[in-house]
Parts: C-alpha cells; structure tokens; sequence
C-alpha cells in the first residue's frame, strides 16, 4: 500500500491556505485563529488524460472543528513517476458580495507558483527523518519521488493544532486550485472548496 501522491497535493495546497506556519515573528502583521472549516468539497479539475487523479478523498466530520479532531482517507494514482522537480500552481480565490475575486500571491501565500514541491516537503519533513503519523505506521512514502501505480490513504485520525492566518484570509468562502506539473506539461489538477470561520 502506498500513499496518495496527490493526497500530498491536496495537503500542500490545503497548506497553502490553511496551515502555511504561524508567523509570530511577522511584527506589525494581524493574525487571526481559524476555529471552522465547513463545507469542504473537491474534485478533479484536469484534462481527462492526465496521468495524477484523485480517486477518493474523504473527510470528517463537517464543519471541521480547530483545534480538533480529523478523520482522512484518499486514494488516487498516477501513470508516471512524479519526480522533482514538480511545480505547484495555486490559484487561491475569495467570495466577495457573490464575485469570486483572485488572490494575490503575498509572502507565498495566495495565488502563488512553487517551482518544486519536492522541496517544499523536504522542507516541511527534512530527509531522513521519519515520516509523519500515520504514514510511518504504514509504512508510506513523504519523499519524491512517488512512483508511478495505485495510492491509498486508509482511514486515518489526525489532530489539527490552532491556526493562525493573515486577517485578509479568514470568514469567507474559498476555492482552491492546484496544478501540478512537471518540465512544462500538467499531471493533475485539483480544485478545493471550502468555508472558514475564524474566532
């Protein structure tokens, strides 16, 4: 059993939005606690030939409660290796007044290009260090490159810690869009709704 490459993806543009890092050290910027995430929804947005989809993604329970408890499970496949390095393009839009307006990419959050999202996760989980739970328990890959095949999540717990985010990004109705592509040609795309609520 191997995990959803594009679980990751899904994770890193999640990540984007949701869980970039609590920048305290930012003087001078507002920060403000995300408490909800409702309504959250997905789909596959690429050409019928990609060679990344995801099959399944399945989340509980709605509204999603921070800090709190998540139940995940995914499962997807690829037909080429994913290697680095892998861009991400990241479209990130607001509901504003019933007008889905753009988001400016701002301190690498937002509507942003990653060049290589490889890198990003041996940033996020330096290498050589153990995967993160519950992938260690079993015994999935974080690290591209993700060979080509099949991909599953089993149904897993995790626990999501407080999240801070620019008060720009709070209360409101999100889309999100990731693009994954390699030497200039996409391998998948996934598009994210979802509705936060900040306290």
């Amino acid at each position: 059993m191997k995990s959803s490459a594009l679980l990751f993806i899904t994770l890193f543009t999640a990540s984007v939005v949701l869980m970039h890092g609590r920048c305290d050290e930012k003087i001078g910027r507002r920060w403000t606690r995300v408490r909800l995430i409702l309504g959250f929804s997905w789909e596959n947005c690429g050409k019928p030939n990609d060679p990344a989809v995801l099959k399944a993604l399945q989340l509980s329970p709605d509204p999603i409660s921070i800090p709190g408890d998540l139940t995940a499970s995914a499962s997807g496949s690829t037909s080429v290796a994913l290697i680095s390095p892998l861009a991400v393009n990241v479209t990130l839009e607001k509901e504003v007044a019933g007008i889905w307006v753009k988001i400016p990419c701002v301190e690498e959050m937002g509507s942003c290009h990653y060049p290589d999202g490889c890198s990003i996760l041996d940033q996020l989980i330096p290498p050589g260090q153990d995967c993160p739970e519950p992938l260690h328990t079993y015994g999935l890959p974080c690290h591209c490159p993700f060979k080509a095949g099949d991909y599953t999540l089993p149904q897993s717990d995790f626990y999501l810690p407080n999240m801070d985010l620019p008060f720009w990004l709070t209360n409101g109705n999100y889309r999100v869009q990731g693009v994954l592509g390699s030497a200039g040609k996409e391998l998948g795309c996934l598009k994210v709704s979802l509705t936060l609520h900040s306290g």
